[in-house]
């Protein structure tokens, strides 16, 4: 228990051997370094997740997950630790507030940074569906787009191709037409097409040439249409038409298990509206209420900091600060003395150096006088 203590009070960026004399504040930076622990287990958990998808598909991807994951919790844990630890009790509630501004806004962003993957999680299976979605209708706008493209550009051809279809289907009811009437007057049925002969005469042998024409024209016709189709088809395959496929339910399911992270925060923003683009309130309430949730998490030691009464533990730690204070002021002092006395030290030193060279030059010279 003893050590669960000890631990939670390094969190709190507390100095422990101050605060081992001040019992009552004990418990106090125990919830605050539970609370700072914890939020920086959450913002391991939310990155970590949120980098499995970054590497989704990659043999290593739970290896970086967790890698990151840690470096990013030691990250948010030491923030803060820092946050908590440098509000100063001392000064007035308006202080205090001026002081903390900064780091609530940055508690906040923390807060932010930290809820969205762990969002990702929570709404798994609605953003599973809303990505199926997503990729069924991109793969529709991909065929239509193009099948547009198609269409315009091998317009004259498809033109041409239908113009050989419709002629196609008008010569074949002319040629059972022409067929039915051939027959009457061979038999001798009188109408106001046939002469009403029996046998194969003139009539039926006229008849019988402008079959055969419309005959040849219906293979000219349709051997054009099936070099045109050929033409077409080919066309397709080399504008990937004839490739792409609608999604089945496996691809889908695929796609949506290694879709990456900007797509899964994609959907989940989607999520909060409706397909005629009015908000789903319900989903956005849950939403924002999961967002202030651990933003209020992230922000709770900030608050529980000014909100606490100053303590003994505070007013011990304003006076060890002024003692460091005072301790490096006079430090400075000494410091200066050492090295004033040492300068004059090095000043007088060098003064009798000198002395001693002028004087041993002007006895030199005075005796190179005297032998002058």
């Amino acid at each position: 228990m003893k050590k669960i203590t000890r631990f939670f009070w390094f969190c709190s960026g507390a100095h422990i051997g101050t605060l081992k004399k001040y019992p009552i504040e004990h418990n106090k930076y125990v919830g605050i370094g539970a609370t700072i622990f914890f939020t920086a287990l959450f913002a391991s958990l939310s990155g970590g997740y949120a980098m499995y998808f970054v590497f989704a598909g990659n043999a290593f991807a739970v290896v970086f997950a967790i890698l990151f994951g840690l470096i990013w919790g030691t990250a948010i844990f030491n923030m803060d630790r820092y946050i908590v630890s440098s509000i100063d009790k001392n000064g007035t509630t308006n202080q205090q507030l001026i002081q903390a501004s900064p780091r609530i806004l940055l508690a906040i962003m923390i807060g932010i940074v930290i809820s969205r993957p762990l969002e990702l999680k929570i709404f798994d299976k609605e953003i599973r569906q809303k990505l199926k979605t997503a990729y069924l209708k991109g793969q529709h706008n991909k065929i239509d787009t193009l099948q547009k493209t198609y269409t315009e550009k091998y317009g004259m051809e498809l033109g041409k191709n239908n113009d050989l279809k419709k002629e196609k289907d008008s010569l074949e009811k002319d040629i059972n037409r022409s067929r039915f009437q051939l027959n009457q007057e061979v038999f001798g049925d009188k109408t106001n097409q046939t002469s009403g002969i029996v046998g194969y005469g003139t009539y039926a042998k006229q008849k019988q040439d402008v079959l055969q024409e419309k005959q040849d024209r219906l293979k000219a016709v349709t051997g054009n249409q099936e070099k045109m189709d050929q033409y077409l088809g080919a066309r397709k395959d080399y504008e990937g038409l004839n490739n792409i496929r609608l999604f089945n339910d496996h691809q889908l399911d695929s796609l949506s298990n290694v879709a990456g992270f900007s797509d899964r925060n994609w959907a989940l923003g989607q999520l909060a509206f409706n397909e005629n683009g009015t908000r789903d309130l319900d989903t956005y309430l849950a939403e924002s209420f999961i967002s202030f949730l651990f933003i209020l998490f992230e922000c709770l030691p900030v608050f529980v900091k000014l909100m606490s009464p100053k303590g003994g533990y505070d007013i011990a730690i304003a006076k060890l600060s002024e003692a460091d204070l005072h301790y490096a002021e006079r430090d400075k002092e000494r410091n200066i003395q050492v090295t004033d006395s040492v300068y004059d030290h090095h000043l007088d030193k060098e003064i009798e150096k000198h002395k001693k060279i002028i004087s041993a030059q002007s006895d030199y010279d005075l005796e190179r006088h005297s032998y002058d």
